[in-house]
């Protein structure tokens, strides 16, 4: 496999089979669980931008298992991933600017705050970039689209309705179980985030030439892990596991549907398997599982 490389917009174009038995260990701890109702700081949704809304869902639909629901928002394609009842993600199609610009399908995490404009101007001021400022959706709420100093995409959002976009139940199926940013520098990106939204430092593992894993959460959760990035990738990135059950099943499920396995299934301590795809369309992913 070769080297993972991303262009100038954060999004995944190859990958690399990047992993330790420290960072094993790190993926298969267990998660803090905490107050559902305090999402200020806390991923509460996921994004899937594609070429192909329809083979999308049939892919994810089979590999997840996530059930697609159209929202039939007024004038936008716009569709949910539901596990079971509870909507964790959802799709749309990727611009056609962006894609004459060379932009690939991609994933991108939202981030609850508590005022969205008071977030982008701290992205400003502290060496981030605001891609897209500032913005309503009507009846969902206000959110941006932001990179970190080392051009991390990721989104910010103020929702309308809170009691729906909860932070994710990181153990359970179908949810994302662990958000893992490969940095441009970790300590410049670790206090951008800290900044931003309140991260505080959880356990750190080294991980020798590697350098230091550096877990992270707020005051009463885990949410992930942050390292920094390998030289064989010129741009920081965001990846996100998310749980499914047996991983092998899972992996034959991936080739089945038309999608490529990157790297995996490798065990982790514990008794937990990853792997990471590309989907038919290019987006890459990761699922975190069992044997």
């Amino acid at each position: 496999m070769e080297p993972a490389t991303r262009d100038n917009r954060g999004t995944i174009v190859a990958t690399v089979p990047l992993l330790s038995e420290v960072r094993a260990k790190v993926l298969a701890r267990d998660h803090t669980e905490a107050n559902m109702s305090n999402a200020n700081g806390r991923f509460v949704w996921y994004e899937l931008m594609t070429t192909d809304l329809a083979a999308a869902r049939a892919f994810y639909s089979s590999v997840v298992g996530w059930n697609p629901v159209d929202t039939q928002m007024p004038g936008m394609d716009y569709w949910m991933f539901n596990a079971g009842e509870r909507p964790v993600a959802g799709a749309m199609k990727l611009p056609e600017e962006a894609q004459k610009m060379g932009a690939p399908p991609s994933w991108i995490g939202y981030v609850e705050v508590a005022d969205v404009d008071d977030a982008a101007a701290k992205v400003t001021a502290n060496g981030g970039t605001v891609h897209v400022p500032p913005t309503d959706i009507p009846s969902v709420g206000r959110f941006a689209i932001i990179a970190d100093p080392h051009g991390a995409p990721l989104a910010v959002l103020k929702s309308a309705n809170p009691e729906q976009n909860l932070p994710a139940e990181q153990e359970k199926p179908g949810h994302v179980g662990w958000n893992e940013l490969h940095a441009g520098d970790l300590p410049t990106d670790f206090d951008f985030y800290s900044k931003l939204f309140g991260w505080v430092k959880k356990d750190a593992m080294d991980m020798e030439e590697m350098g230091v894993y550096q877990i992270f959460g707020t005051d009463d959760v885990t949410i992930g892990g942050m390292m920094k990035k390998p030289p064989s990738m010129p741009v920081a990135f965001w990846n996100y596991y998310i749980n499914v059950g047996n991983i092998d099943e899972a992996a034959e499920r991936v080739k089945a549907a038309g999608g490529q396995i990157a790297f995996g299934p490798d065990e982790v301590p514990g008794g937990a398997f990853i792997l990471m795809g590309v989907d038919p369309q290019g987006a890459h992913f990761a699922l975190l599982g069992s044997r």
